[in-house]
C-alpha cells in the first residue's frame, strides 16, 4: 500500500510541477504581448490566488499520470494526459465558467491553439517530474507491483 500511495503522491506533485510551468508560461505569454500579438484576449495577473487554483487544479489532473500503462516518453505521455484538461477548459471552462463560447473563441481565434500549447507545456513537465521521480524508471510503463 504505501507504493500505492507513494507513486499518487509522486503523480499528484507531478501535475503541480506542470501546473507552474504552465502558469510561467499563460503569464509570460500575457505579459510579454505574446498572446496579444496572436489575437488572444489571455493576459492574466500574477496573483497568488490565481496561482493557488491552477496549481490545486494542475495537482489533481496529475493523477492521470496514476495508471502505468502509457508509453515511457514524456513527450508522448505528457501530451497523451494533457488532452483531458485541454478539453476540459475548451468545452467545460470558456463556455460555463467563463462565458467565453466553446473553445474559448471569443478570446480569440487562436485560443485553442493557446491552450493546446499551454497544457501540452503541463503534460510534458509533470511526466518529466514523475519520470525523474520514479525509483523504476525502466519499468514507468509497468502496472504497480
Amino acid at each position: 500500500m504505501g507504493n500505492l500511495f507513494a507513486w499518487v503522491s509522486l503523480c499528484f506533485c507531478g501535475g503541480v510541477f506542470g501546473a507552474l510551468a504552465n502558469s510561467v508560461l499563460v503569464w509570460m505569454a500575457g505579459a510579454y504581448g505574446w498572446t496579444a500579438a496572436m489575437g488572444v484576449a489571455i493576459a492574466p495577473e500574477w496573483t497568488l490566488p490565481w496561482l493557488y487554483q491552477r496549481l490545486v487544479w494542475g495537482g489533481l489532473w496529475g493523477l492521470a499520470f496514476a495508471p502505468r500503462f502509457m508509453p515511457n516518453s514524456c513527450l508522448w505521455r505528457g501530451l497523451l494526459v494533457s488532452i483531458g484538461p485541454t478539453l476540459a477548459q475548451l468545452l467545460i471552462v470558456f463556455p460555463n465558467q467563463l462565458g467565453k463560447g466553446y473553445w474559448g473563441l471569443e478570446l480569440g481565434n487562436l485560443t485553442p491553439l493557446v491552450v493546446v500549447v499551454a497544457n501540452a507545456v503541463w503534460g510534458m513537465a509533470a511526466a518529466a517530474w514523475i519520470m525523474g521521480g520514479d525509483d523504476n524508471r525502466h519499468g514507468y510503463g509497468r502496472r504497480l507491483r
